[in-house]
């Protein structure tokens, strides 16, 4: 089998060569290969919002400069507005929560000594009665008066 060298170079927009190789006779398709065009390895990557913009000179005085430096202006009154509003509602939602967690934490305490209150009552009702129950082995038995029988 034999391959053959024939190549296309064209070069995109970007500055960026493209070789084209014809496919293998075994019908797999050719994938083209990206190749920079300055030896040292290409150059910055163009953002997509610039790609279509062209460096031309912007007349400040036209009625189209004023109104784009006008919506422009008014749009960043509104982001940073907007973001001062949510640093605020952040801050108040900061203060709510550590209000609600002192009251939860007031209330934990307040339940804790609840709890140890009850637990010493129920000990005590415990012990109290424990010592008024007889054990079993050695409880007095008590015999029928009127003899044994059914």
């Amino acid at each position: 089998m034999s391959k053959t060298s024939q190549q296309n170079t064209t070069t995109d927009a970007n500055g960026v060569s493209v070789i084209h190789t014809p496919a293998h006779t075994s019908g797999l398709q050719q994938v083209p290969q990206l190749v920079p065009v300055s030896p040292g390895g290409g150059g910055k990557a163009v953002p997509p919002s610039k790609q279509g913009k062209k460096n031309s000179f912007v007349d400040r005085n036209s009625d189209e400069y004023r109104q784009r430096r006008e919506r422009n202006n008014m749009a960043v009154k509104k982001s940073r507005l907007k973001s001062k509003q949510k640093a605020q509602d952040t801050l108040q939602r900061v203060n709510q929560l550590k209000e609600e967690n002192e009251r939860l934490e007031a209330k934990i305490k307040l339940l804790t000594k609840e709890l140890s209150v009850l637990k010493d009552l129920f000990l005590e009702h415990a012990h109290s009665f424990a010592d008024n129950v007889q054990p079993v082995g050695t409880e007095s038995t008590t015999t029928n008066p009127e003899g044994s029988g059914q």
